[in-house]
């Protein structure tokens, strides 16, 4: 093989390949964890691949722009490879439900891309699945969307994990509070997203910031764990905005209770998301085995206008990768029943072909094939292809 040849038979850096067995313990994960969005009442909706630039720009607050796969059509528009499911299901509902004032529920499957660095080791093909309730402001809207998550974990054979739940609104009401602007804002949101108190120290040494905000500000990275440090977190409120936050926090918990998930549950105010959409409660799934979130929601009340239509709105999505990864590592990933059967014949290929017939009229997959080899290469053959069973089908009367 010359060298075209060899490059043409790789992929380029952050995409693979999947098949036989590892794909269908990927599909049947799919399958486990759809199942329990689809038992919630959520109905597929399918959006394109790629979408013009503007859906999802800087003023939308989503992927940056450098890590966007950008190209041009025929006219001229500058098109991307779709970053996030979230902005694509905005605009979808806002172009065919404009006036709707009903709650919907959206779930989806599909791929998307980031051109991310590759010394971060991260793929830049990943699929992922998710819920989004459109319409509904409500604390049960959100406490819906976290038991959901919770449920379907479990439905897809994860046991030991938990949804760490935020409020945005708490942070930005600090930084308001303390008279930050934009630029400020932004670069401590990294600090405080990367655990570095000693950078957002420093930040906020260097602006004219009354000393109690700082103290406030910094102490957001200590307010995690059960659901005590609400009432900490009320305490140090220094503002209504932040402290209806924390209301809503604690109006969602309760909630939570009732659908009895709540052993599940964490608290860390000092999540922000790099998506800047997200205005009130928002939450990460974690399980060890993980590098990191394997799922991450939250609300986003001002997407939907940007688009035209008006309307709250929260959702959550995970790395159906990730997932798998995480339940194979832990050894308890479901195992896809297998029925795919690989039938050998010799030479009465008309008993073969009814006997195929048969297999598949039970539901079996049944692979049809005349014996060419010895056996052993054909046993082998279909270990390494996700086959359950080889049946030799001797000739009738031998």
């Amino acid at each position: 093989m010359d060298f075209i040849g060899k490059r043409l038979v790789h992929t380029p850096e952050g995409v693979r390949d999947i098949y036989g067995k590892e794909y269908a313990v990927k599909q049947n994960v799919q399958r486990l964890f759809g199942d329990k969005l689809h038992s919630y009442g959520y109905q597929d909706i399918q959006t394109p691949t790629f979408e013009f630039f503007d859906v999802f720009s800087r003023e939308i607050g989503t992927t940056p722009s450098k890590e966007l796969y950008k190209f041009f059509d025929k006219e001229g528009n500058t098109l991307v490879l779709r970053p996030d499911f979230t902005p694509s299901i905005a605009r979808c509902a806002a172009k065919y439900f404009p006036v709707e004032s009903i709650p919907l529920r959206f779930c989806y499957l599909g791929n998307n891309f980031i051109n991310t660095s590759d010394l971060q080791g991260k793929l830049k093909e990943t699929t992922q699945m998710g819920a989004e309730l459109l319409g509904d402001g409500s604390p049960q809207a959100d406490a819906e969307m976290i038991a959901m998550l919770v449920e379907a974990l479990l439905n897809a054979g994860l046991k030991e994990f938990q949804v760490s739940v935020g409020q945005i609104d708490y942070f930005k009401g600090l930084c308001a509070h303390a008279q930050l602007d934009e630029e400020t804002e932004l670069a401590l949101r990294e600090f405080i997203s990367n655990r570095n108190e000693f950078g957002a120290q420093e930040l906020l040494l260097g602006k004219k910031i009354p000393d109690q905000s700082i103290q406030t500000l910094l102490g957001v990275n200590s307010l995690f764990g059960s659901c005590e440090i609400l009432d900490r977190a009320l305490e140090s409120a220094d503002n209504p905005r932040s402290q209806k936050a924390i209301e809503r926090l604690k109006q969602v918990y309760e909630l939570l209770k009732i659908y009895g998930v709540d052993q599940y549950i964490s608290f860390d105010l000092a999540m922000v998301s790099k998506y800047n959409y997200y205005t009130g409660v928002i939450f990460n799934a974690y399980t060890y085995q993980a590098g990191s979130a394997i799922a991450k929601g939250g609300r986003y009340d001002n997407l939907l206008e940007k688009f035209g239509k008006p309307a709250p709105a929260t959702g959550f999505v995970v790395m159906i990768d990730d997932l798998v990864t995480a339940l194979t590592r832990q050894k308890i990933c479901p195992e896809p029943e297998n029925r795919n059967l690989l039938l050998i014949y010799t030479e009465d290929f008309d008993g073969a072909v009814a006997k195929a017939r048969d297999y598949r009229a039970q539901g079996y997959a049944a692979v049809l094939m005349k014996q060419e080899q010895p056996r052993e290469q054909y046993t082998k053959f279909a270990a390494d292809n996700n086959f359950s069973e080889v049946v030799f089908i001797e000739k009738e009367g031998m």
